[in-house]
């Protein structure tokens, strides 16, 4: 083929189109003239501004299974909400200033109220003390609109399973399967029938698909067994405690289930961790980081003030500053321009074996 020689125009002479010279002409100046600042058609679009929170109000506090209580938020006008989809979450602000995500376990038609539940757990980091104790019917909190990381995709075959307080998720998804006609299984395990939030929600969607598991009854449930149960290419949502969800997850291949959906409420296991040193602020004293913890659980002792939430590195909440020393970043919130600006979330970030990371608190 020769490639020097232009192809005939289109009535057959020997020579080049002057027409697609000169489109061509033109697509050569047009397209890098779309990305220069100022054109109307530029694609570099403005910073978008961050959605408002929403100023909720409780209009409901109850308890429903042993140290289990459900709270219910509503807009103190009545107008509706933000609609939301199965698997999503709320972070309320309470009171004190602390930020906890809690999943949202009602119903989406209900447009007019969201319905959150939360563990009291004792010796946390207060968060679930301060509902339980402080926010009562009447109080106000500023709430960030519903997001999703754990969304459910209407498998046709669909296994739940719920440790403890994890069925808060679970239970609008086992509502849509119910809705949409599919083929599903929820077992809800916990230490005892009273310590089980929304029983009889769940056996009112349909008892033969509801199975609650209680280790003073039955033992400390088996991974394997619990996937036994998943029809062949199932998919499997899962949500639990730590333990549970590692579990799940070193069963999962020998199931025969096709697919693993997880939310966790927990910290992940350190994977590769390396001991290295923090320090809080320029001054501060020096803390050695074990490489089997975080360095936001080591901060968290010496400043117990410090912001957190999810501890799983997509929230954003324990955002911190790097005054020196060099991150190894872990999350899945910070942007490369906001990570070499000098940010860092000490809940999964890390430093170098044997560094020092000094953050500004």
């Amino acid at each position: 083929m020769d490639l020097s020689t232009p192809p005939p125009d289109l009535y057959g002479r020997p020579r080049a189109d002057r027409f697609f010279e000169r489109l061509t002409a033109f697509g050569d100046w047009y397209s890098p003239a779309l990305g220069r600042p100022g054109l109307r058609r530029s694609p570099r679009r403005p910073q978008t501004r961050p959605t408002a929170p929403l100023s909720l109000v409780v209009i409901a506090h109850r308890p429903v299974a042993e140290d289990v209580v459900e709270l219910r938020l509503a807009d103190p006008a009545g107008t509706p909400l933000p609609p939301w989809q199965p698997g999503a979450r709320l972070l309320l602000t309470l009171p004190s200033g602390r930020r906890r995500h809690y999943s949202l376990c009602g119903d989406p038609a209900d447009r007019f109220s969201y319905r959150v539940a939360v563990r009291r757990v004792a010796d946390g980091g207060g968060g679930s003390v301060e509902v339980h104790d402080e926010l009562h019917v009447g109080v106000r909190l500023s709430v960030r609109r519903p997001r999703n990381g754990f969304a459910f995709c209407g498998d046709s075959k669909v296994l739940f399973l719920a440790g403890g307080i994890g069925i808060t998720p679970l239970l609008p998804m086992a509502r849509a399967a119910q809705h949409a006609g599919l083929d599903w299984q929820l077992v809800h395990t916990g230490r005892s029938a009273s310590s089980l939030p929304f029983t009889a929600e769940l056996r009112a969607l349909d008892p033969n698909r509801v199975e609650l598991r209680t280790d003073d009854v039955h033992g400390t449930p088996d991974a394997a067994e619990l996937l036994a149960r998943a029809p062949r290419g199932a998919a499997v949502y899962v949500c639990g405690p730590a333990p549970m969800l590692a579990a799940v997850q070193r069963a999962f291949d020998a199931s025969p289930a096709a697919s693993l959906h997880f939310e966790r409420f927990g910290a992940a296991p350190i994977v590769d961790g390396r001991p290295f040193t923090l320090r809080l602020g320029a001054d501060g004293p020096e803390l050695p980081v074990p490489a089997d913890r975080s360095a936001l659980d080591v901060a968290l002792e010496a400043r117990p003030d410090l912001a957190y939430s999810c501890h799983q590195g997509f929230c954003g909440t324990c955002r911190l500053k790097v005054l020196s020393g060099t991150p190894e970043h872990r999350d899945r919130r910070l942007t490369d321009e906001e990570k070499a600006a000098g940010e860092i979330l000490p809940c999964v970030s890390r430093a170098a074996e044997g560094g020092t990371l000094v953050l500004e608190v």
